[in-house]
């Protein structure tokens, strides 16, 4: 049997009034996905715990079957790993975004958590020069891609009220940099990494250009490294991890699982959708399951913007989950699970708790649907099938099937 898990991030939303009340799920055209719902099992599945940070990486965690209240992990150690930088049991890893600062009315304000989607190519020349600037025994900086890096404070604290910069877009940020006043050295650190942005020649040009400068660093999503059971050896699977971002990939080193890098998937809009789909099936003849992770309907939502994030989820039904879907014809015996980690609604521009809807088709499962309802957020509600221990879900999928 061969199992695969197709992850539209943050493709859940809220009705949109100027889509006649429909959500962009519903609005896009996306007749896999729906075909997928239509001949399957479909529910929801609440991915995010109370109590448990509203992120990406408690979100995936819990589609992988790890318990993200158990996990005792965030983001920045995730990425440190597929970044290939090790951690020591008293390093504290940090997320570290390129942003855009800006003053209206003179009130030191988020105006962009990713600087106008730096390029990786000036981020890394930008990261390159900080961590030559201020890395020293204390701390030191990591490209990754595009505008997400790392910053890793050597014998460092995590009990830090830190806030995800695209939680903040538009607001005052001095409330949120008041949050770490009490650790000091952190603030000094992005003060002194502000003052080496400001007249950076890559911000210069940029700026010339008329894009927004990367002119401060913003740190958040801090942890020390955690300790996941092997994903083999909780499943009875070997598997193999499929993402442009650093965070998955992250998960998937920890986790055991083979790390697949896909050229050209860039985490953005412009990211090779079909070469994902293409990889993940050439993986299944030497693997039995395959997690396939898109970001562009997340990076839509944070943006605020209605089209993108449309288009986005019916590149991702045509070209990742149409070209899985046809390809999987040449295994006698197949699962897959289409499904979104979390919301990332326009209209909030940041992540929410809701449960996230799910479907499942394949060998040995049937629907008990009437009708073709397809797969949305209403319709998934509608079945009345609710997990509600996200982490549980995967045994949706891989039960009585082994």
């Amino acid at each position: 049997m061969k199992y695969v898990i197709l992850v539209g991030d943050g493709m859940g939303d809220y009705p949109i009034p100027e889509l006649g009340g429909k959500t962009p799920l519903v609005a896009a055209h996306t007749p896999r996905m729906d075909w997928i719902a239509d001949h399957g099992e479909v529910g929801l599945a609440k991915t995010i715990p109370e109590g448990c940070e509203t992120g990406s990486d408690t979100a995936n965690l819990s589609l992988l079957g790890y318990d993200p209240k158990a996990t005792q992990t965030r983001r920045g150690p995730l990425e440190a790993a597929s970044l290939g930088v090790h951690l020591s049991d008293t390093d504290a890893a940090f997320r570290c975004n390129l942003v855009t600062l800006s003053t209206p009315n003179g009130v030191l304000t988020m105006d962009d958590y990713s600087a106008g989607h730096i390029s990786t190519d000036e981020a890394h020349d930008i990261m390159e020069d900080l961590d030559r600037a201020l890395g020293d025994e204390s701390f030191r900086f990591y490209p990754g891609v595009g505008y997400r890096h790392l910053m890793v404070w050597h014998g460092g604290v995590v009990e830090i009220d830190t806030t995800p910069p695209h939680d903040i877009t538009g607001q005052a940020v001095r409330p949120y940099l008041d949050r770490i006043a009490s650790h000091g050295v952190l603030l000094q650190l992005m003060d002194s990494a502000s003052a080496i942005l400001r007249d950076h020649p890559i911000n210069n040009r940029r700026v010339k250009k008329g894009v927004k400068p990367a002119n401060h660093i913003w740190l958040w999503g801090q942890g020390y490294a955690p300790q996941l059971e092997a994903f083999e050896k909780k499943t009875r699977l070997r598997g193999a991890m499929i993402s442009a971002v650093d965070l998955l990939r992250g998960i998937g080193i920890y986790a055991g699982l083979e790390v697949i890098r896909v050229p050209g998937a860039t985490g953005y809009y412009d990211t090779d959708y079909k070469a994902k789909a293409e990889y993940a099936l050439s993986a299944l003849k030497n693997v039995d399951f395959v997690y396939v992770h898109v970001e562009a309907p997340d990076e839509a939502g944070h943006a605020g913007l209605l089209d993108k994030k449309i288009s986005a989820i019916e590149a991702f039904d045509a070209m990742v989950v149409g070209t899985v879907l046809d390809g999987m014809k040449a295994f006698s015996e197949f699962r897959i699970m289409v499904t979104t980690d979390h919301y990332t609604p326009v209209s909030v521009r940041t992540h929410t708790t809701e449960p996230v809807p799910f479907a499942i088709c394949g060998t040995g499962i049937s629907s008990p649907m009437n009708g073709s309802g397809g797969f949305s957020e209403e319709n998934a509600k509608a079945q009345g099938v609710f997990v509600a221990d996200g982490c549980m879900l995967i045994e949706r999928l891989i039960q009585s099937s082994k």
